[in-house]
């Protein structure tokens, strides 16, 4: 008797929908990948049938037959609608392909169903923000990277990325956003407040950056650099 599976296309028709309809910067992200703010739980067809699926995908990825592997992952959430980890290895296997519009709603609702802190959690959430930095959906992405920071606090790196992502964009305020965020997860990183203060001097609130300064001196206080900073900043703003 053959096999009959229900179409992906009726489980993610309506997020892709809300994806590709809804480009604006919706209060709850969410809302753009399909109401994912609103738990999903069934109906869970069969459950041993997706596994099955799931490991059929995983030979075909393992043999780079990935539009085979797409095929049975997207069967074994036909099956069941909140296997998450046939949803990431789907989107994982669309990122790979650099199908980015596939992928985003897919780790959207990975990152929606996925309660517990893993690895495959924190790349989840950064590889999103980045793919929405990348499309210019900075009221979108903002989210997904101050969560990525306080998921991966040690990670300096990438709040240098997505700050000077968003200052080069005409973005200051997300910019200060991140290096404020970055300052709350790693408070001993002096070089994060010399950029603060770079930014808000960029925006001419000398206030502000003479602050952001001063404590860059205050961690690094060896740094003539930082020193200058706050002289010449102090002298700008007597006269």
């Amino acid at each position: 008797m053959k096999l009959s599976y229900v179409s992906v296309a009726a489980v993610f028709a309506l997020s892709v929908n809300a994806y590709t309809q809804d480009n604006s910067a919706a209060g709850n992200v969410l809302d753009r990948y399909g109401g994912l703010d609103i738990e999903r739980v069934g109906p869970t067809i069969d459950r041993d049938l997706a596994q099955k699926m799931f490991r059929r995908g995983n030979t075909y990825s393992n043999l780079q037959r990935y539009e085979e592997a797409i095929e049975e992952y997207r069967k074994a959430i036909s099956a069941d609608p909140n296997y998450v980890e046939a949803i990431r290895n789907l989107a994982n296997t669309y990122y790979f392909l650099e199908r980015n519009d596939d992928a985003k709603p897919l780790l959207a609702r990975f990152i929606a169903l996925h309660t517990d802190v893993t690895a495959s959690l924190i790349a989840a959430v950064s590889t999103l923000g980045s793919l929405e930095r990348q499309s210019g959906n900075f009221a979108v992405s903002i989210d997904y990277d101050l969560r990525a920071i306080e998921l991966d606090p040690l990670n300096d790196s990438q709040v240098h990325i997505m700050a000077n992502t968003y200052n080069n964009a005409g973005e200051a305020d997300k910019a200060l956003q991140i290096y404020s965020a970055g300052i709350d997860v790693m408070p001993g990183n002096a070089f994060f407040d010399r950029n603060l203060g770079r930014i808000l001097e960029q925006e001419g609130r000398l206030d502000e950056a003479l602050l952001a300064y001063e404590s860059a001196v205050a961690k690094d206080p060896e740094s003539e650099f930082y020193a200058k900073l706050v002289d010449s900043t102090r002298r700008r703003l007597q006269r």
